[in-house]
């Protein structure tokens, strides 16, 4: 496929990265600082911001003022502000704030063993959730459009993920759409816990295209492994037009099984390569430049984006006389 003309990003920095950042802690990084970072994403040009996380305080204590957020934010015209909700508590918990753009989705996991850690749920369990998630938005009149697979490339702790397991969870994903009324329109692929690679992005994404074309498809990449953007690159060449990135390679699952994981795809990185190929994000990317620095203020200490030493202009070549 040819690449594409233009790419969506969803920045999700300002929630896994600071779920990931303040693991156990509930005021590791304060309320403020996440609202602060949340505005000056809000003047970038990325089009949806996530940065809440409706799940359980007693579990993810650091993301219990993801209310409170909301109230502060200053929402700006054309930007989507977004959050993750893992069950229906969490949903109900996210439309209530009234600040937040709801789309139906409906997420399951590929691997159980990390969905047992993640939201203590089994296949099944999993199933009768989304669901009951799905009932809620039908009920409260969001279409169930948007569908999602956790691990979708690899475990920790079941190792690889059949491709046949993906398909097979995406079909269950459009008969929980169809059940309550809605079309699956697009599909997230995630690697959360970084097993992808560049060539089984390219035969994951080619197995659901044969079965469902006219499916859009989101990657959701992680770094873990140092393949981020490459995956990225492999995504760009199947004509994928839709990525999380998380600015300054802010992320990370808290229940993936690594104890210093690098976060997600690099929002600047990705904006950069995605500049380099003449492919429009909409992104001014000094500003977001400027976020990353802030984040990493706001963290405490260095962050994996190379943009932030290398900068985004290479060095004048020296260029000698014949």
């Amino acid at each position: 496929m040819a690449l594409p003309a233009k790419v969506t990003l969803v920045e999700v920095g300002p929630r896994e990265g600071f779920q990931f950042e303040g693991i156990g802690q509930a005021d590791k990084i304060s309320t403020t600082d996440k609202i602060r970072l949340v505005d000056a994403l809000s003047e970038t040009g990325m089009k949806t911001i996530q940065f809440a996380s409706f799940v359980s305080p007693r579990q993810v204590p650091q993301m219990a003022d993801s209310e409170a957020i909301c109230a502060g934010i200053t929402k700006r015209p054309g930007v989507d502000y977004t959050g993750i909700y893992l069950n229906d508590v969490g949903l109900k918990r996210a439309i209530d704030t009234g600040k937040l753009t709801i789309s139906g989705r409906v997420y399951l996991t590929a691997s159980e063993a990390f969905g047992l850690r993640n939201q203590r749920r089994d296949f099944a369990a999993d199933l009768a959730m989304q669901r009951k998630m799905a009932a809620i938005f039908r009920d409260n009149g969001y279409p169930v459009e948007h569908g999602g697979l956790m691990a979708a490339f690899g475990c920790n702790y079941e190792g690889d993920i059949p491709i046949d397991r993906v398909t097979e969870m995406t079909a269950s994903l459009h008969e929980i759409a169809a059940e309550f009324g809605g079309t699956l329109k697009r599909l997230s692929l995630s690697d959360t816990m970084g097993w992808a690679n560049p060539e089984l992005i390219r035969r994951t994404v080619g197995a659901v295209r044969t079965r469902w074309p006219e499916l859009r498809i989101s990657l959701h990449l992680h770094d873990t492994r140092g393949l981020g953007i490459a995956n990225v690159y492999a995504g760009l060449l199947e004509g994928i037009d839709h990525f999380d990135t998380g600015l300054g390679g802010l992320g990370g699952c808290p229940f993936a099984g690594h104890k210093a994981a690098a976060g997600n795809v690099c929002s600047e990185e990705v904006v950069f390569l995605c500049r380099e190929l003449g492919i429009e994000t909409g992104v001014d990317l000094a500003r977001l430049i400027d976020c990353a620095r802030l984040a990493e203020t706001i963290v405490g200490h260095k962050l994996p984006s190379k943009l932030l030493n290398a900068g985004t202009v290479r060095p004048a070549q020296v260029v000698q006389a014949a």
